[in-house]
C-alpha cells in the first residue's frame, strides 16, 4: 500500500496529544481562575506560561529530532506531559501548579515537534494534518461536554490532557527508532526558502496571537458579558468544535485544489469578522454564531498553513519552526486578551484583534502565492552486509596433446618458395583487394607438398551412424589383411 493512502495513526495520535492543551485553553484558564486564589490576569498568565513552554520545546528540538530519534523523543515528551499535568491537576499549591504547567507544556511541545517532523516527511502532509486536526477537535469537543459534569476542580482539564498522553504512549512503539534522514547520501543542507519561511513564521506568530487572545477569554465572555452558565458555554464550545470538524473534513476533501493563497487569505479575513462578532456578543445567539463560525474557519486555515510550511522543507524544519512560532503566539494570547479586555473591554479588544489579523493576511497570502521549486528527495542508503566468499584453489591439470600426422605436417619447415607461391596465389585471387579473404581450399601449398583439389567420390558422403561405422571397420580390416 502506498504512503499516499496509508494513514500514519501514531503521528495523528501524537499530534492530537500535543495540540490538546491549546484547544482546552479556555476551560483551563477559567478553572484556574475559579478554583485557585488567582485573578483573571494571573490565570491567563499561567496559561501563557504553559503554551510558552510548549513553543520553546519546538524551537529547541526543531533540528534535533533526527539526532535523538522520533520514538525516543516522543516517549520522553509524553512522559513529561503526564508528569507535569498530573502534578498541576493534583496540587493546590500555586508553585507546584505553575511548575507542572511548565513541565507539561514542554512535553506537549515535544510531542507536537515529533508529529510535525513526521508529517512533513509524508507525501501528502496536508491530508495527515487534516486527520490530526480532526482528532484533536473531536476529542476537545467531547471533553467540553464532559468537563462541566465532573465538578468545579481546577485540575479536571489538566488531568484530561495527562490521560490523553498516557493513552497515546503505547502507540510510540510504531514510530521509527531512527529517522531515515540520518542515513542519507549527503548531509542536510541549509534551510530552503529562508525569506518566505521567516515571513510566514512571523505572520503566524501574530495570527495565533489574535486567535488565542479571544480564545483565552471566550469562556469569560460567555459567562460575564453574555450572561450564560458554564454548561451552556461548554455546549457552545462543543458545537463550535463540531463545526470545526466539518470544516476540517471539507479542507481534507478539497485538499490542494484551491491552492494555498485563497483558503489562507480569504479564510483569515472571515475569521477577523467572526472575532469582532464574538467579542461583542451580549446574548446566546450572537455568542454562539461568532464562536461556531470562527471555529469552523480556524482549523481550515491552520491546516493549509501547516501544509504550506511542510511543503517548504521535506525534513520538516520549517513545519516545526512555523508551528513553534504559532505556539509562541498562542502562549502570549491569554495574557494579551486578559490585558486588552481588562483595560478596553471585550468589544474593543475584538476590533483590535480583527485589525491585526487583516494586516497579517497580506504577507501570509504572498508566501502562499509564491511558487515552490521541486526539491531533491534524499534517498536513504541501506547498508547490506556482504558475506565473505571463500577462495577455492583449483589445481591445474596437464592435458597431454596427442601427436597426429596433421600436427607433424604443420610442424614442418616452410621454405621461401612456398611463401612466394602463396603471395602469387593471393594476388591472383578474385578477393585480392581484401588481404584477409580466404583463398580456395586445396590451392594452398603446405610444406612444399601441394594438394590437388580432387573431388571426393559420392560414396564418401554416406549417412552417419551404423553404415558409416561399418564402412570404417571394413576398411580397417582390409588394411590389416
Amino acid at each position: 500500500m502506498s504512503a499516499r493512502t496509508t494513514t500514519p495513526w501514531p503521528l495523528v495520535a501524537l499530534f492530537t496529544a500535543g495540540y490538546l492543551a491549546a484547544y482546552l485553553l479556555p476551560t483551563t484558564v477559567g478553572r484556574l481562575d475559579a478554583g485557585l486564589p488567582l485573578s483573571a490576569t494571573q490565570a491567563g498568565a499561567i496559561g501563557s506560561v504553559l503554551l510558552l513552554s510548549s513553543a520553546s520545546a519546538g524551537f529547541l528540538l526543531a533540528s534535533r529530532v533526527d539526532r535523538f530519534g522520533p520514538r525516543r523523543l516522543a516517549r520522553a515528551g509524553l512522559l513529561l506531559a503526564i508528569a507535569g499535568y498530573a502534578t498541576a491537576a493534583l496540587s493546590t499549591a500555586l508553585p507546584l501548579v505553575v511548575a507542572g504547567a511548565v513541565v507539561g507544556g514542554f512535553g506537549s511541545g515535544t510531542a507536537t515537534t515529533v508529529a510535525a517532523t513526521g508529517i512533513a516527511g509524508r507525501r501528502d502532509p496536508h491530508r495527515v494534518t487534516t486527520m490530526g486536526l480532526l482528532g484533536v477537535s473531536a476529542l476537545a469537543g467531547a471533553l467540553y461536554l464532559t468537563i462541566p459534569h465532573l465538578g468545579p476542580a481546577h485540575g479536571v482539564p489538566l488531568a484530561a490532557i495527562a490521560v490523553t498522553a498516557l493513552l497515546v504512549l503505547p502507540l510510540t512503539g510504531r514510530l521509527p527508532a531512527r529517522s531515515a534522514a540520518t542515513r542519507t547520501v549527503r548531509p542536510a543542507g541549509p534551510l530552503p526558502y529562508r525569506r518566505s519561511g521567516a515571513l510566514l513564521a512571523a505572520a503566524m506568530l501574530f495570527w495565533s496571537l489574535a486567535q488565542n487572545s479571544l480564545w483565552g477569554v471566550s469562556g469569560r465572555i460567555g459567562l460575564t458579558q453574555a450572561g450564560l452558565g458554564e454548561v451552556t458555554v461548554g455546549a457552545v464550545f462543543a458545537v463550535a468544535l463540531g463545526a470545526g470538524l466539518l470544516g476540517v473534513v471539507c479542507a481534507g476533501v478539497l485538499g490542494p485544489r484551491l491552492g494555498g493563497a485563497l483558503p489562507i487569505g480569504l479564510g483569515t479575513v472571515l475569521i477577523a469578522g467572526c472575532i469582532a462578532l464574538s467579542a461583542a456578543a451580549s446574548d446566546l445567539t450572537s455568542f454562539a454564531t461568532g464562536e461556531i463560525a470562527w471555529n469552523t474557519l480556524y482549523p481550515v486555515v491552520l491546516s493549509y498553513v501547516i501544509g504550506l510550511a511542510a511543503s517548504m522543507d521535506r525534513r520538516g524544519r520549517w513545519a516545526v519552526l512555523v508551528g513553534s512560532a504559532s505556539s509562541l503566539g498562542t502562549a502570549c494570547g491569554p495574557l494579551t486578551g486578559s490585558l486588552l479586555s481588562a483595560r478596553a473591554g471585550y468589544p474593543a479588544m475584538g476590533l483590535v484583534l480583527a485589525a491585526g489579523l487583516l494586516l497579517v493576511t497580506v504577507p501570509m497570502t504572498l508566501v502562499a502565492r509564491r511558487p515552490r521549486r521541486s526539491q531533491v528527495v534524499e534517498i536513504p542508503v541501506v547498508e547490506i552486509p556482504l558475506a565473505e566468499i571463500p577462495v577455492v584453489e583449483i589445481p591445474v591439470v596437464d592435458i597431454p596433446v596427442p601427436e597426429t600426422a596433421a600436427v607433424e605436417s604443420a610442424a614442418g619447415q616452410v621454405t621461401g618458395a612456398d611463401v612466394a607461391g602463396l603471395a602469387d596465389l593471393l594476388a591472383e585471387s578474385p578477393s585480392a583487394e581484401d588481404p584477409f579473404a580466404r583463398p580456395p581450399l586445396g590451392e594452398i601449398p603446405v610444406a612444399g607438398n601441394p594438394l590437388d583439389a580432387v573431388p571426393a567420390p559420392r560414396e564418401a558422403y554416406g549417412t552417419a551412424g551404423p553404415r558409416h561405422a561399418g564402412a570404417t571397420t571394413a576398411a580397417s580390416a582390409a588394411e590389416g589383411v
